[in-house]
C-alpha cells in the first residue's frame, strides 16, 4: 500500500495525467455485472440510515442559529463576539477535515467515526449548558470539529460501499438529508426558541446522536489491515502539513470576522491575518509538493487533472452560493416582510422541497449514463437565474414568487451538489479516495466560510452607504458598523414609527438586491468553468481495502460452498 502510494507520489505533470487516463478508461471498460458487485444488504442499509441521520445532526448546526440568535443575543453578552458562535463552528469544521481523511487511511474507518459523533454530542450538550459567551463559543467549535467530521467521513464510507458510478446515488441520500437539515435549521431554531428555550436548539442533538453512535456501533465494521503499533500509525500523520493548513485557515477567518465592521477593510488589523493567512496557505501548498513529507495530508498528485482542478474551484463557489443565500434569504424574510423568526424558518421550505428531487435525477442520471459535465452546466445554470431573480425581492413580493425563486435556486445547487464529488474521485485512484474526498471536503467547507463572509462584506457595506436614507438617529447607530444582521427582525423593524419601518425596509431591500445580484455572478463565473472540464469515465468495479467485513459462514455453510465450488 505504502508503496503504491509513494509510486504515485513521484508521477507528476504530463505522465501522471496520461497515466490516470489510461487507468481510468480501462477501469470503465468492464463486465454488465461489475457494476452490481457490491455488498447492500441490511447490514449496508443500517449504514446508510446511521450516516443519513448523522449527516442530519451535522446540517442543522449550520444554520439554526440564523433564526435563534436574538434569543441567544438576550440571554448571553455576547456583543461584537457573538459572530464567533458562528465562525468559531466553521474554522474548526473546516481545517480539521483534512486530517480526519488522512485518519481514516491510518486508522480505519470505524475508529474514527464513532469517535467524531461522540465529540459532536459533546460539543451540543456544552452548547445547550452554556452560562456565558465564551462556553458557547468553544462548545460551537467541538461542534464544528464533529460536524466537518461527520461530512468527509461520511463520504469516505460511501465511497467505500459503492463503486464510483454508483457512488452519488447513495450519495445523494446522505447529501440530500444534509441539505434538508441545513434547510429546516432556521425554521427548528426559530421554532424551538420561540416556543422553549434557545437552549433546546443544542439539546435536541444528544439523543439523536446517542441514536447515531448506537446504530454506527453496531453496524459499521469494515475491513482494516494494517499490524503497525500505534506510534507507528502517528509517525504517518502530516502534523507539519496539517498544522500550517489550520493556521492559515484561522488567520483567514479571523480577518474575515471583523473586517468591515470592526475594523475598516483598509485597516492593519485585517489586512496582515489575511495576507498572512494567504501567504501560509501557499506554504502549505510549497510543503505539500516538496516530497519531504512521505504521506501529505494533501497531495498535489490530485491536482494534475483539468477537471480535478475545475471540481475544486466548482465545489467552492457552489458551497460559497449556496451559504450566500441560506443566510440572506431569512434577512428579507424577517427585516422586509416582517415575518417572525418561525415563519421566516418555514419560508425556506420550498428550497428544501426542490433541493432533494434535484439531487436525486442529478445522481440517478450520473449513474445511468456517467457523465457528468452536462449536469454540473444545468445545475450552475439554474443556480444563476435564481440568485439572480432574488435581487427584484422586495415588500410587496407575493408567496408565490419568492417560492419560484427559491425553488429554481435550490434545485440548481441540488443538481450539482451530488455529482461534485464523484467528478473529482474519478481521475484519482482507488488508493487516494479517501485523501480525495478529503481534500474535495476542504474545499467545500472552506467555501461555507467565504460564503458568509464575503455577503457580510458587501451588504454591510451596502448598508453604511445608504444609511442616510433613515431618518431616525438611533436605528442608524443600530443598524450601521456591521449591526443590519444582527438587527434583521421584525421585532426591531416595528419598535419604529411608520415613517422610519418603511425607510430601514428600503434600506435592507438596497442591500439585499446587491449580494443577490454579486450571488449571481459567483454561480455565473461556475457555470462558464463548467465548460472546461473534460468527461473522465466512472469506475463500475468497487475496489477498497475497507469495504465491509464478510460475515462469518457457519461450517454447513462452508462445507456447502466448497462442494458447489468442486
Amino acid at each position: 500500500m505504502a508503496a503504491k502510494e509513494k509510486s504515485l507520489a513521484v508521477s507528476y505533470g504530463s505522465n501522471f495525467r496520461r497515466d490516470q487516463d489510461t487507468i481510468q478508461a480501462s477501469s470503465s471498460i468492464e463486465s454488465p455485472k461489475a457494476s452490481e458487485d457490491f455488498e447492500r444488504g441490511f447490514r449496508f442499509w443500517a449504514i446508510i440510515v446511521g450516516l443519513a441521520t448523522s449527516s442530519l445532526l451535522a446540517s442543522l448546526e449550520h444554520t439554526v442559529l440564523t433564526t435563534a440568535a436574538p434569543h441567544i443575543l438576550q440571554d448571553l453578552d455576547l456583543e461584537e463576539n457573538f459572530i464567533w458562535v458562528t465562525n468559531a463552528f466553521f474554522v474548526s469544521s473546516t481545517a480539521l477535515t483534512p486530517l480526519f481523511g488522512q485518519l481514516c487511511n491510518i486508522f480505519g474507518r470505524r475508529w474514527v467515526f464513532l469517535p467524531i459523533i461522540a465529540l459532536f454530542t459533546l460539543g451540543s450538550g456544552i452548547c445547550g449548558g452554556a452560562t456565558n459567551g465564551g462556553m458557547l463559543i468553544a462548545g460551537r467549535a467541538i461542534q464544528g470539529a464533529g460536524s466537518g467530521g461527520i461530512v468527509i467521513t461520511s463520504n469516505i464510507i460511501i465511497s467505500d460501499l459503492c463503486p464510483l458510478r454508483k457512488r452519488g446515488q447513495y450519495m445523494a441520500v446522505i447529501l440530500s438529508i444534509f441539505g434538508i437539515g441545513a434547510a429546516l435549521g432556521p425554521f427548528i431554531g426559530g421554532a424551538i426558541a420561540q416556543s422553549t428555550t434557545w437552549r433546546w436548539v443544542f439539546y435536541i442533538n444528544l439523543p439523536i446522536g446517542g441514536l447515531c453512535l448506537l446504530i454506527m456501533f453496531l453496524f459499521l465494521h469494515t475491513e482494516y489491515r494494517d499490524d503497525r503499533s500505534f506510534f507507528s500509525k502517528i509517525k504517518r500523520i502530516d502534523f507539519a502539513g496539517n498544522g500550517i493548513l489550520m493556521a492559515g485557515t484561522v488567520a483567514i477567518l479571523y480577518s474575515l470576522t471583523y473586517a468591515g465592521t470592526i475594523y475598516p477593510w483598509s485597516s492593519w488589523h485585517t489586512l496582515v491575518p489575511l495576507l498572512l493567512g494567504l501567504l501560509i496557505l501557499v506554504l502549505f501548498i510549497a510543503i505539500e509538493a516538496s516530497g519531504i513529507i512521505p504521506e501529505p495530508v494533501m497531495p498535489v498528485r490530485l491536482l494534475m487533472h483539468r477537471t480535478s482542478i475545475i471540481v475544486l474551484i466548482n465545489t467552492f463557489l457552489n458551497s460559497v452560493v449556496y451559504f450566500w443565500y441560506l443566510y440572506y434569504l431569512p434577512v428579507y424574510f424577517q427585516a422586509v416582510s416582517l415575518y417572525s423568526s418561525m415563519r421566516a424558518g418555514y419560508s425556506l421550505l420550498p428550497q428544501a422541497v426542490a433541493g432533494v428531487p434535484g439531487a436525486m435525477i442529478a445522481a440517478i442520471s450520473l449513474s445511468r449514463w456517467g457523465k457528468f459535465k452536462l449536469i454540473h452546466f444545468l445545475g450552475f445554470a439554474l443556480t444563476t437565474l435564481g440568485m439572480g431573480l432574488f435581487s427584484i425581492l422586495g415588500k410587496h413580493t407575493v408567496i408565490a414568487e419568492w417560492a419560484v425563486f427559491q425553488i429554481i435556486t435550490a434545485l440548481g445547487i441540488g443538481i450539482v451538489i451530488d455529482t461534485l464529488l464523484p467528478a473529482f474521485q474519478a481521475p484519482a485512484s482507488e488508493a487516494d479516495q479517501a485523501t480525495a474526498t478529503a481534500t474535495w471536503g476542504f474545499f467545500r467547507a472552506f467555501g461555507c466560510i467565504w460564503g458568509v463572509a464575503i455577503p457580510s462584506v458587501i451588504f454591510n457595506n451596502r448598508i453604511d452607504q445608504n444609511l442616510y436614507t433613515v431618518s431616525d438617529s438611533t436605528a442608524r447607530q443600530l443598524l450601521g458598523g456591521g449591526g443590519a444582521y444582527q438587527q434583521a427582525s421584525a421585532a426591531f423593524v416595528q419598535k419604529f414609527p411608520l415613517n422610519v419601518q418603511e425607510e430601514i425596509r428600503s434600506l435592507y431591500i438596497s442591500a439585499l438586491d446587491r449580494i443577490f445580484w454579486i450571488g449571481a455572478i459567483f454561480a455565473g463565473l461556475a457555470c462558464l468553468l463548467v465548460l472546461l472540464e473534460r468527461e473522465v469515465p466512472l469506475r463500475k468495479q468497487l475496489d477498497t481495502e475497507y469495504g465491509l467485513k464478510k460475515e462469518k459462514l457457519s461450517q454447513a455453510d462452508t462445507e456447502k460452498n466448497d462442494s458447489s465450488t468442486s
